[in-house]
């Protein structure tokens, strides 16, 4: 007869483990939930969509549920470890494994792809085949430039010329745009989009970035999606880096900003009032974008942050004194030849912008960041700012 505290102390034991001691799924620490039909412990977000998927994975709380000795047994004989020699075992190189940090839809298709159609498992090449396709097609909905209203637009990419081209109609012979897979970037953004499965594609336009806001009604299309762009930028990739390894790519597939949210900026001689804009920091190509607002398709401005051996630096001090500005968190960002005076209106909004600019400021310059650097010193012609940018908001 299995007694509650025999078996859940077995459970406990066996959840510190190395392998177990990680959500199998998301990787968050300290997992109390297991499925006993797959034999893995997970957390307490992702063991809520375990229970999604009824006919495949059951789950328990390892510290409150009452547990039978045979299925105690098997968690034993499974495990994270195992389970994942069998449910991960074919994961290509370009799949996007979520972690704690990623939005439900992202880890939600990453356990339905996993356990309930066994994409990973070897069984079904069909899968795989659909991410690496020559051309894989579908048909999201697309915010409008200039406007809030988003309609439907058919999306195709092409892994045999490295291009995501987007269509006004079925029928359409010439695309809208075709961008090439040099400098676009996609990750999933549901909650500056308003939808739980929004995903920005961001790219360079001429001379500035142009961001694309997109989802689908379902989660499967859009993560599908989604893969299918980093199967074909890792393709792009290896394409002009044919020395490189797989892991020396896969940073660069895809790159989510290091922060982004709502500052007041003011003009060069800092005698301008202030305005309330939404910044994008990029960690990958060294930049600070801004906008009027979060779903803006181009930016208003671009300042380049090099590092602390080029004369860039970040400071906080308390900007009560500080004319026009509602806020008083400042933020001054120094540049070899021009001072950048930011406002947050939160202090923890100001650690966390500083925390960000100090991240990059001791991130050594690589030969790609310095062309960056080139280009947004002379790609601007309206303008310009002194320290290495542009400022259209003047």
């Amino acid at each position: 007869m299995a007694t509650l505290g025999r078996n859940n102390k077995i459970l406990l034991d066996l959840v510190r483990k190395p392998g177990n001691n990680l959500c199998a799924d998301c990787a968050a620490p300290e997992p109390d939930w297991a499925s006993y039909t797959l034999g893995v412990f997970v957390c307490l977000n992702c063991s809520g969509m375990h229970r999604s998927l009824p006919t495949v994975s059951k789950v328990k709380s390892i510290r409150l549920d009452y547990w039978e000795d045979s299925l105690v047994e098997f968690m034993q004989e499974r495990g994270n470890s195992a389970a994942k020699d069998i449910f991960e075992k074919c994961v290509p190189a370009f799949y996007y494994r979520p972690q704690l940090k990623d939005c439900a839809v992202l880890k939600d298709q990453w356990i339905r792809a996993k356990y309930e159609r066994r994409e990973f498992t070897g069984e079904h090449e069909n899968f795989l085949q659909a991410y690496n396709s020559d051309l894989v097609e579908t048909t999201l909905w697309k915010k409008g430039r200039d406007n809030k209203q988003f309609l439907k637009r058919i999306f195709l990419l092409s892994q045999k010329d490295f291009t995501l081209k987007y269509f006004i109609k079925g029928d359409s012979k010439v695309p809208k745009a075709c961008i090439t897979m040099k400098d676009l970037n996609a990750n999933f953004q549901p909650e500056k989009i308003g939808h739980n499965h929004g995903l920005q594609i961001s790219y360079l336009e001429g001379e500035r970035t142009r961001n694309l806001f997109v989802y689908h009604e379902d989660g499967q299309p859009i993560v599908s999606f989604f893969n299918a762009i980093r199967a074909t930028r890792l393709a792009y990739l290896l394409n002009i880096h044919p020395r490189l390894q797989n892991s020396d790519l896969i940073p660069q597939i895809t790159r989510e900003s290091l922060k982004e949210g709502y500052m007041e900026k003011t003009g060069p001689t800092q005698r301008e009032p202030f305005k309330k804009r939404w910044f994008t920091l990029c960690f990958m190509n060294r930049k600070l974008l801004y906008y009027k607002s979060p779903l803006d398709a181009t930016e208003l401005g671009a300042v380049f942050i090099g590092t602390e051996n080029h004369g860039y630096s970040v400071s906080e001090s308390s900007g009560r004194g500080t004319r026009t500005s509602r806020w008083h968190c400042r933020i001054t960002l120094e540049t070899p030849e021009r001072q950048f005076l930011f406002m947050c209106e939160h202090a923890q909004e100001q650690r966390e912008w500083i925390e960000a600019f100090r991240k990059i400021i001791s991130q050594p310059m690589t030969s790609e960041d310095y062309a960056s650097r080139t280009m947004v010193f002379h790609r601007y012609h309206m303008r310009p700012f002194s320290g290495g940018g542009i400022d259209l908001d003047m």
